[in-house]
């Protein structure tokens, strides 16, 4: 059977990793990114094109994935006069493999769905060493025979591919999901901040919390940089800032409100303010220790 041809657009670390992998597995490729330098490495891997706008890479695909950075950025591609809406055929499907607001997915694929369109969201977990091997987690949710119809594609690229219902319950699973990871890592590294300040040994207060129910991957990453000086959580400060804008968003669509993850979010805006924000998360670490009144 023909493989579909395939439309991607954001060639950054994880699409650029998820890219190879589909030209490893011999998938034919149409690609986009405003970084020149990876559009050439991934044509000169060959079976590849570059399409000049969304809607020229929307006509040549089957299937049209997206590892874009934010909402707004997904929406200007899909919604531009040389958009992704403009040209896509239908039968085709766009799969959003980014974290993005709930809301918008749902006001895309309504808006897809009348051009005969399908959409997937499926936002990732895992690594781009495991985006280059095909062995990510993915989070995928839309109408059912939709997914089933980009289900063969989605298990050459992820280990563990999950369906999670109604299109949006992807964006919603993740936003949850980083939610609660980030707010652990301040929390923590908040403590780890107030542990230093009031002179208590920082490894004395890991293995006292390590050897009780606190104890946590998160709990190692946060001891590794405030204990040891080692960042290796491999998550910027810029990308929970987003998430937990996003999700503080989401709570306030859906009628309700999180002061926990405002408050989280407060923490966050105030490091990336600080010129942390390309740092990993437990590195907030630093900005807690210098936090004044």
């Amino acid at each position: 059977m023909k493989k579909p041809t395939i439309g991607f657009i954001g060639l950054g670390l994880m699409g650029g990793n998820m890219v190879e992998n589909l030209q490893k597995r011999g998938f034919e490729l149409t690609v986009m990114d405003l970084n020149k330098d990876e559009v050439a490495k991934v044509i000169a891997r060959g079976n590849a094109t570059e399409a000049a706008t969304p809607k020229e890479l929307a006509e040549k695909s089957d299937i049209i994935m997206f590892c874009l950075t934010t909402s707004a950025v997904v929406e200007k591609i899909v919604y531009g006069e040389e958009g992704i809406l403009a040209g896509i055929k239908e039968g085709s499907v766009l799969v959003d493999f980014g974290t993005s607001i709930p809301a918008s997915t749902i006001k895309i694929g309504k808006d897809l769905a009348e051009k005969g369109a399908g959409m997937i969201d499926a936002p990732l977990g895992r690594t781009p060493a495991h985006a280059k091997d095909g062995l990510l987690n993915i989070m995928a949710a839309g109408n059912k025979e939709t997914f089933e119809k980009v289900k063969p594609v989605l298990d050459e690229q992820g280990e563990n591919v999950f369906y999670l219902g109604a299109l949006g319950a992807g964006h919603t699973t993740k936003l949850i999901n980083n939610f609660m990871g980030m707010t652990t890592v301040v929390a923590m590294s908040q403590a780890f901040a107030a542990a230093k300040l009031a002179g208590v040994d920082t490894q004395q207060l890991f293995d006292i919390m390590s050897s009780g129910p606190s104890n946590s991957p998160f709990m190692k990453f946060c001891k590794h940089y405030a204990v040891d000086n080692v960042s290796d959580l491999g998550f910027s400060i810029n990308n929970a800032n987003k998430d937990l804008g996003y999700f503080v968003q989401m709570m306030n669509d859906l009628g309700s409100t999180s002061a926990i993850a405002e408050a989280t979010s407060s923490n966050l805006q105030a490091a990336v303010a600080a010129d942390m924000g390309s740092g990993n998360v437990p590195e907030i670490f630093d900005y807690f220790v210098n936090l004044k009144k």
